[in-house]
């Protein structure tokens, strides 16, 4: 007999704690943000609902990291996935929020139904829904098989990651919640895809074979860039930092996909070093893009509008915003000695010791990966340098900016919540390491008593293949100690050797004696060099218009410069024009014919009874 009903229904391991802290770290601050954002802005009816989505909206994500049923986990997941849309389309009245909500459901449900696929086969050979069994009855699964149910959870998983080319929801969808739902929706929501990735595919199916880690470290590396190339490309801040977490999803995948790679290869303490890398970055996204949404939040709050491009001198209108915006801008260009500094010399160094410690192919393949990772990590400065310096320093652009007040205590306290946690989580590196090291240990079923941790560095000894004595070092702490002596130097050198007073001009005026809104650096002349960089990709063009008084004098000139959006023109625009003339052609079965319908079911009768006897 089948059994349906759950052995254990709740899974309680080192792995499922992880996730419930990271979502404790990110719901909370960003409820706490919701009692001021929400006034205003809504109804109070509306507001009441919002909140009782909110706490379903958590417990769900709750259930899914602790469920050891995949029935259970399953209905978990469908009504995370519908409370969110019910976010998504939450301000009804404006027309982007339905399309958004559309593209969200189904993208949502697309993935629910490989994921779906792939339990049924998982069932068909545990005879249970049980994790547990699931986990005994992969053992003699056979291979074919297992390749066939990864590929199908990697699908489910990746569409609600945000894995390129299935991200195509994620930059409609979050920019159109509420920002306390976007810091959510980021920091948290798409790190259940993460979670489901490494329970089903790490600790469930097991991983034999090394192409599973190749074929998700070159998506985590196409994610990675193209994420960070359309942020670039960005004048709407929420969507920046939309496009900015497929990014991080890139990242957060290099270290899931290094750890699959050397379980397979036999490098276990590789696996360890690579999934800790990993699990870090996970947290650090959280934590500073979490910060950040909560920052543009405030910033739409004060202004209205989104639109980088009309924003500008904030820092002087909301400075305690400014402050934190700033760090989290810090943050997540990896800048030392905050947390995504340290998730990402991690992953770094993963890939360094993994080339050393192979050849050939494998050892160019990872140093490639590394460079590209290098490359991520840059173009993702210049992106946050972008939003900075467009929306808080420079001269107000618009009335927007002009009229823009600090936002109030309970929205600040959400951000300085999640800002302090960027500092912590960066200069307490030693101890979180060894924390994370028992999560990817028990996950990855690996005994890490041999590798050795100190609470200001971590490093991992010779039994991995490194000569003795050549050990890998992170100290953060003294990071921060060189770092604050390097600027108490500074100063006082230039406070010795100034002779002249300093004299105190406007802000980015560039020698201009009369700057204003109009010759101030825009985003667009920012990005260009990116956007010529990449235009193989990006695919540039302009429209130019040209309002005549007579033939020889202009009255005004618009330019206008767009990028393609590759993936949606190419793959999805064909996708969506070939279902409508599916449907178009199905149409013409049903003209609302009764006697024709009866006709159908007389057919579909008489094949049943022709081919009984054959099955």
């Amino acid at each position: 007999m089948l059994n349906f009903l759950p052995q254990q229904l709740f899974i309680i391991d080192p792995l499922a704690l992880f996730f419930l802290g990271v979502i404790l770290i990110v719901c909370l601050p960003s409820a706490l943000y919701a009692f001021s954002y929400l006034k205003g802005e809504y109804a109070q009816r509306k507001i009441i609902l919002s909140w009782v989505l909110l706490v379903f909206f958590v417990l769900s994500m709750v259930l899914v990291v602790t469920v050891g049923n995949l029935l259970v986990f399953l209905v978990a997941w469908e009504i995370m996935s519908l409370l969110s849309y019910f976010f998504v389309v939450f301000d009804t009245t404006h027309d982007k929020s339905i399309r958004a909500g559309t593209i969200y459901i189904i993208m949502t449900h697309i993935g629910t139904a490989f994921l779906v696929a792939a339990f049924m086969i998982l069932h068909k050979y545990a005879h249970s829904f049980n994790y547990l069994a699931i986990k005994d009855a992969c053992l003699t699964m056979p291979e074919a098989t297992k390749d066939v149910v990864f590929l199908l959870l990697l699908v489910g998983f990746g569409t609600k990651a945000g894995i390129v080319p299935l991200h195509i929801w994620l930059p409609y969808a979050h920019p159109q919640a509420p920002s306390h739902i976007s810091s959510i929706m980021s920091g948290v929501m798409i790190k259940t895809a993460i979670y489901g990735i490494i329970r089903f595919v790490i600790f469930l199916l097991g991983v034999n074979s090394s192409w599973w880690g190749i074929l998700i470290l070159v998506l985590a590396l196409i994610t990675a860039l193209v994420g960070v190339i359309y942020a670039l490309m960005e004048r709407d801040i929420k969507r920046l930092l939309a496009y900015s977490s497929v990014e991080n999803v890139g990242v957060i995948l290099l270290g899931v996909g290094l750890a699959m790679l050397f379980l397979a290869l036999k490098m276990p303490y590789l696996a360890v070093f690579s999934l800790i890398a990993g699990l870090y970055h996970l947290v650090n996204h959280a934590i500073f893009k979490g910060l950040l949404f909560l920052g543009a939040g405030g910033v739409y709050k004060a202004t209205g509008t989104r639109d980088i491009e009309k924003l500008g001198g904030l820092i002087k209108k909301m400075p305690q915003s400014a402050v934190y915006f700033l760090i989290g801008s810090m943050a997540i260009s990896a800048l030392p000695p905050l947390n995504g500094f340290v998730s990402e010399w991690l992953t770094l160094q993963a890939f360094f010791l993994g080339a050393f410690n192979s050849s050939g192919g494998m050892a160019l393949f990872l140093g490639i990966c590394a460079a590209m990772l290098a490359l991520t990590s840059g173009l993702v400065a210049a992106c946050f340098i972008k939003a900075f310096g467009l929306v808080f320093l420079g001269l107000p652009r618009s009335h927007y900016a002009e009229s823009a007040n600090e936002v109030p205590l309970t929205m600040n306290f959400g951000m300085f919540f999640l800002a302090f946690l960027t500092i912590v989580f960066g200069i307490a590196a030693g101890g979180i390491i060894k924390l994370f090291a028992k999560v990817a240990a028990t996950t990855l079923n690996i005994d890490i008593k041999s590798m050795s941790f100190t609470v200001n560095n971590f490093f991992l000894n010779s039994q991995i293949g490194l000569p003795l004595g050549k050990n890998i070092y992170l100290s953060t702490p003294m990071l921060t100690l060189v770092l604050i002596l390097l600027g108490l130097g500074g100063f006082a050198v230039y406070k010795i050797f100034s002779q002249a007073k300093s004299v105190i001009y406007k802000t980015w005026d560039c020698g201009y004696y009369k700057i204003g809104a109009r010759n101030e650096y825009t985003g667009t002349a920012f990005s260009k060099p990116f956007r010529i960089a990449f235009s193989f990709f990006l695919l540039p063009y302009h429209k130019t218009q040209k309002v005549r008084e007579s033939f020889y004098h202009v009255k005004s000139f618009a330019y206008e410069t767009h990028t393609t959006l590759v993936f949606r023109k190419y793959i999805y625009e064909p996708l969506l024009a070939l279902v409508l003339k599916t449907a178009k052609f199905m149409r013409r079965m049903q003209p609302g014919s009764i006697h024709l319908y009866l006709g159908y079911i007389f057919c579909a009768l008489l094949i049943l009874v022709i081919f009984m006897d054959k099955f």
